[in-house]
């Protein structure tokens, strides 16, 4: 690529523009983008204008934002160099979160080997998983790297659906013999009993998440078969007492929801060989008045033990549709 900086528009003119080049044409045509949506989205959110001049692109505005736009165009088209594809999330992280993609260099045996220093990818049997942000990567390492590991903050930033992605990638691999994933069958305005159906049918709606995320890994045969065989298991938390789970994968979603002692008990079911990973939200806590969330509390005790590590993510993190980032700054702004 090659930068130029050309001269102002016109003497009174306060915009300023400069020029790069993309050698590969059809890596160019990525970049820009379907009908250059990219480009357009580029635009609109930086208030640059940017024209397309065969090999080149040609970014006008002030000179500061005109900066960060060429930051950000090299940033995709090294992406794609890397032989990684660019979708509107991936434009959407470079114009929030920028710099460069961290490596994986703090990931020791095995993940380090499968991460090759390189960007953090997850290998399921459906698709290939990339966390997008800079929280997502740190999150996905340490869940790599530690034994229990707990990733706090709002809806829409990947907690439990790269979790999951992680399990599914350590099935696969042989590291762990079952992948388990937990929830508080804990109602949010409605009412457990009035749902059709035996107990089953009655849970499986507050479970519908987690299914949702393993049949985006794995084949949908494959997730029912080895459900069947009890090496997947979605149960509510209440069903994890008395248990201890080893060679496991072992998620517990909507841990704000658990209370205390219910925490404790959770926590204490990990075996030899398994890995857990707790996730919440702290501003969706549905227990009742003066009931105490256990993913408080347990924030509050562990946070100093080694090998037990705290993510947080922010609405920077958001990964579903750009408008859930500004709802979660409305609320938090409002306190």
């Amino acid at each position: 690529m090659v930068t130029t900086a050309l001269p102002p528009l016109d003497d009174s003119s306060a915009l300023h523009e400069e020029s790069v080049e993309f050698p590969d044409n059809y890596l160019l045509i990525d970049l820009c983008g379907e009908h250059d949506r990219n480009l357009a989205e580029i635009e609109r959110q930086l208030g640059v204008q940017i024209m397309r001049r065969g090999n080149h692109l040609s970014v006008v505005g002030e000179k500061p934002v005109v900066e960060d736009a060429l930051g950000v165009l090299r940033a995709l088209y090294a992406r794609l160099e890397s032989g990684r594809a660019v979708e509107h999330a991936d434009v959407d992280r470079e114009l929030r979160m920028g710099g460069p993609e961290p490596a994986a260099e703090s990931c020791d045996g095995d993940q380090l080997e499968m991460f090759k220093g390189g960007p953090v990818e997850i290998k399921t049997r459906k698709k290939l998983v990339e966390p997008r942000t800079d929280a997502q990567k740190a999150y996905v390492l340490s869940l790599y790297n530690n034994e229990l590991a707990f990733g706090i903050g709002p809806a829409g930033t990947g907690k439990t659906y790269l979790a999951v992605a992680v399990g599914v990638s350590m099935f696969i691999e042989g590291h762990v013999d079952r992948i388990i994933l937990a929830r508080p069958a804990v109602e949010a305005g409605e009412k457990l009993g009035y749902l059709p159906g035996d107990m089953k049918d009655k849970v499986d709606p507050y479970m519908q998440p987690l299914y949702d995320a393993l049949n985006d890994f794995l084949p949908a045969k494959q997730v029912a078969k080895l459900i069947e065989e009890k090496r997947i298991e979605i149960a509510p938390l209440a069903f994890m007492r008395g248990r201890t789970l080893a060679n496991a994968f072992v998620v517990l979603d909507e841990a704000q929801n658990a209370t205390s002692m219910q925490m404790k008990m959770f926590l204490t079911r990990l075996g030899e060989g398994s890995r857990m990973v707790i996730t919440g939200d702290r501003s969706q806590v549905d227990l009742p008045r003066g009931v105490t969330s256990g993913l408080h509390d347990a924030e509050r005790l562990l946070k100093d033990i080694p090998k037990i590590s705290f993510n947080y993510f922010t609405s920077k993190d958001v990964v579903r549709h750009p408008l859930v980032a500004k709802i979660i700054e409305a609320y938090d702004r409002d306190g």
